[in-house]
């Protein structure tokens, strides 16, 4: 049985630490490789980085009970 976290957190240093949390965000991490979405490259020396963030939802049945926690990274 997966243990899943009722608590959405607001930030993440607030998701490391729980293990649903981290677990989710490993999900969503290993989708980016998984479909090659993304390569790694250093920083352009003219240009500023784009920034992202973590946005951390619980998905909901019908009657209202987490049934899993979702990590997103987004822009």
């Amino acid at each position: 049985m997966t243990l899943l976290s009722t608590i959405e957190p607001k930030n993440i240093e607030e998701a490391l630490t729980e293990d649903s949390w981290v677990i989710a965000m490993e999900e969503e991490l290993s989708q980016f490789t998984k479909n090659t979405v993304w390569n790694l490259v250093p920083p352009p020396k003219n240009q500023s980085v784009i920034g992202n963030k973590w946005v951390f939802k619980n998905k909901l049945n019908e009657e209202g009970e987490v049934v899993k926690n979702k990590a997103r990274l987004v822009v």
